[in-house]
Order: structure tokens, then C-alpha cells, then sequence
């Protein structure tokens, strides 16, 4: 564990006490009532409907924390296609990627990319220019736009891997403090999660919290995969 950056998860936890004290406990203690107030594309009545698509033979969870480059797309893929070349086709498996933390702008549209600037936010590089990304470096990714040495062209963009059965959910304690942060002292900290919910990835579902989906995923028999 030493190896690890702390750094941001101090931040993150700091964060945390400054959002809360700014937009009271509400935000952080019923955190699935603000997106279901706000839109109801991505939010279920059962926070936890999303749990009956885990029915596939081999079941897995990736805990996703930090942008961690591609490793958040890629090792859905690669369970997918190993599972397939030792005979359980992707239909067969279920695979359930949590954003979660500072991985939550991967869950959001472009424009909000260059609105609040996540790349610089979040610390995104884009793996291809090796630049801060300007927009979500996996949402509907041009054919041929990440590679593996050895295998060549790979479908990681998030819509490739929802369209293989790919499930991801986002954090919503995690969007209430940084869409506070992003507010800063505003006063409209309200308004820009607002913003944020209504800017979700379509099929991306919002969950209480990153951890509490973690638990539930293993529940139904997930096996659990930090990211990093």
C-alpha cells in the first residue's frame, strides 16, 4: 500500500467536509433523492434493479476509483474475450464497472468535459496524445482508436462495452461533493449537479454510493477487481 498516491484521496476526503458543510448533510446522507428529483433517465424507483442483469455465469465487478488510463475499459474486454476463448460467450457473463471517487467524469457527456474542464480536474491524460483530455476519451471513440501491442485494434469505448452486455454505474455521493467543488463559492452547487445528472451517459446508472454498489455487486456473486 505504500506505493499508493494518497494524495488525492486527501483531497477527495477534504472535499468531502467542504461540500457537506456548504450544502448540509441532506446531499450526503440521501444522496439518491437529488438525481431522482432532478431526472429520471438514470435513476430506478429500486436503486437496486440494476442488480437483475447479474445472471451470467462468470460475474465480476471493477472497482474504478481513479482514471487509471485505459485499464477501466480494457479489463472488461479482456474478461470478455478470454472468457469467450475458454468457451462462455460475453452473453454468458456479467461485468459491472463502478466509476466511483475521481472516476466519475468518465460517466458524463462531452460538453461537461469542456465546461468544468474535467481533464484538468480530475488529472485525465489522454492515452493516444498523451495530452489533458478535452472531452471523455471513451465515449463513442472512433473504430481503431485504442490498440493492445500484440492484438491490435480493441472496441473499449463505453458504448462498445454496453452494447457486450457491460453494465456501469456512477457514484452519486461522489457527484454531490465534486459538483460542490466545482460550484466553489457560488452558492449554486444545486444547479451545477443539476447539470451533472442531466449530463450522464445514457445506460449509466446512478447508484447511492460507489461502495454501497460494491457491495451489492458482490452480493450476487460478483467477483470484486480494484482498478488501478
Amino acid at each position: 500500500m505504500s506505493g499508493i498516491n494518497k494524495q488525492p484521496r486527501r483531497k477527495f476526503l477534504q472535499s468531502i467536509t467542504l461540500g457537506a458543510a456548504s450544502i448540509g448533510t441532506v446531499g450526503i446522507t440521501a444522496p439518491i433523492a437529488s438525481p431522482a428529483e432532478t431526472t429520471g433517465a438514470n435513476v430506478f424507483a429500486d436503486p437496486e434493479d440494476w442488480m437483475k442483469k447479474i445472471n451470467g455465469k462468470h460475474r465480476i465487478v471493477y472497482d474504478v476509483t481513479e482514471p487509471h488510463h485505459q485499464f477501466p475499459f480494457a479489463w472488461p474486454r479482456v474478461f470478455l474475450l478470454t472468457n469467450e476463448a475458454t468457451g462462455t460467450p460475453a452473453g454468458e457473463c456479467s461485468v459491472v464497472v463502478i466509476l466511483r471517487h475521481n472516476a466519475i467524469p468518465f460517466a458524463m457527456d462531452h460538453h461537461l468535459w469542456a465546461k468544468y474542464k474535467f481533464g484538468e480536474m480530475f488529472h485525465v491524460t489522454d492515452v493516444n496524445t498523451n495530452q489533458t483530455a478535452d472531452k471523455n476519451p471513451y465515449w463513442k471513440p472512433a473504430p481503431g482508436t485504442y490498440k493492445f501491442p500484440g492484438i491490435g485494434p480493441v472496441s473499449i469505448g463505453i458504448n462498445e462495452l454496453q452494447e457486450s452486455g457491460v453494465q456501469f454505474l456512477v457514484c452519486d455521493a461522489a457527484l454531490t461533493v465534486m459538483s460542490a467543488v466545482a460550484a466553489g463559492n457560488n452558492g449554486n452547487a444545486a444547479e451545477v449537479k443539476k447539470e451533472w445528472v442531466a449530463g450522464v451517459l445514457p445506460g449509466i446508472h446512478i447508484v447511492p454510493s460507489g461502495v454501497w454498489a460494491v457491495g451489492r455487486a458482490q452480493e450476487k456473486g460478483c467477483g470484486y477487481c480494484f482498478v488501478r
